[in-house]
């Protein structure tokens, strides 16, 4: 068997079926018959002398053959995407595609924001934005899907190159006239008498905020849950209620006087990270990287701007 053998036009049609879990909806999407997606297999299969699928009654999963193939055939075509765009990069086109993933708080502000500064400067980037939880946004990258991930995370991936890892503080956020929002940290306990707002269970924020209630016996009983950090936000401002987030969640909404960011001190509250994420291994395509250089420096700002009208707690 020679590698030669595995043709672009097959690999596409196989992952193809990876994606989607089967033979008809893969052809819908590819615009061609099943009866040519089944050959395509059909002829992976005879080369590689192996069953790439296991066919079951609710669709076709990848066996460890095809597993195996999946990651040969994603390499395959995100390295064929970089040479396209360093090609055109030598001829001063400045075009590229930046795909993203990243969880909701990011999605807020930061990115749209961020990516917006950086296509002022080259127009011919453009960007696509996926919103995921944590997970899904570290499996995005493993799959090919997003050339860049940012997110939250406590341990490390296989497969995962993180380009860049900061921790980030969990903020108390309240309006501008709240009775906290001068001071400069406070605990679990100054929070407790005020109504909270927070997210829902399976946000990382809201977990770190449990156990450190967990860690100090409180109990909190919210008046309003979301699952959107931009709901939160405007509920704090409509209710005059106390929330929580990550810094860079409400960074730009504290810096333009809107809401107040303070520190909260309590145990387990610095339990996670930021994370850029890339596919170990891969070679970026001139966009991907200028702009993953470019996320690096928008993501570690200080603190000190952020938070001001401080008093000792």
């Amino acid at each position: 068997m020679q590698s030669a053998h595995l043709q672009d036009t097959a690999l596409r049609y196989f992952l193809e079926v990876v994606r989607c879990g089967s033979i008809s909806e893969a052809a819908v999407r590819l615009c061609v018959s099943g009866s040519a997606v089944s050959r395509q297999i059909a002829g992976l299969e005879s080369v590689l002398e192996v069953a790439l699928f296991e066919r079951r009654p609710r669709g076709m999963v990848p066996s460890a053959a095809g597993e195996l193939l999946a990651v040969h055939a994603r390499r395959g075509a995100l390295e064929a995407d970089r040479v396209v765009s360093d090609i055109e990069a030598l001829k001063g086109l400045r075009r590229g595609r930046v795909r993203l993933a990243s969880t909701s708080g990011f999605a807020i502000e930061f990115l749209p924001r961020t990516a917006a500064e950086f296509q002022r400067r080259f127009p011919g980037i453009q960007f696509h934005l996926q919103v995921a939880g944590p997970a899904e946004v570290t499996a995005a990258v493993l799959r090919g899907d997003a050339d860049i991930g940012l997110t939250y995370s406590r341990a490390a991936e296989r497969g995962i190159h993180v380009a860049h890892r900061q921790s980030t503080p969990v903020l108390a956020v309240v309006r501008p006239d709240h009775p906290l929002a001068g001071r400069h940290r406070v605990t679990l306990a100054q929070l407790h008498p005020y109504p909270v707002a927070l997210p829902d269970r399976d946000s990382t924020v809201r977990q770190l905020f449990d156990i450190g209630c967990s860690h100090e016996g409180l109990v909190f009983e919210p008046v309003f849950t979301s699952g959107s950090f931009e709901a939160l936000g405007h509920f704090v401002l409509h209710a005059g209620a106390v929330s929580i987030a990550g810094e860079i969640t409400v960074r730009h909404r504290i810096r333009r006087g809107e809401l107040r960011g303070i520190p909260i001190r309590a145990q387990g509250m610095d339990g996670r990270t930021v994370e850029l994420q890339t596919l170990t291994g891969r070679t970026l395509p001139e966009g991907v990287r200028g702009f993953l250089a470019f996320l690096r420096e928008r993501l570690p700002e200080s603190m000190e701007p952020v938070i001001d009208n401080e008093k000792p707690s």
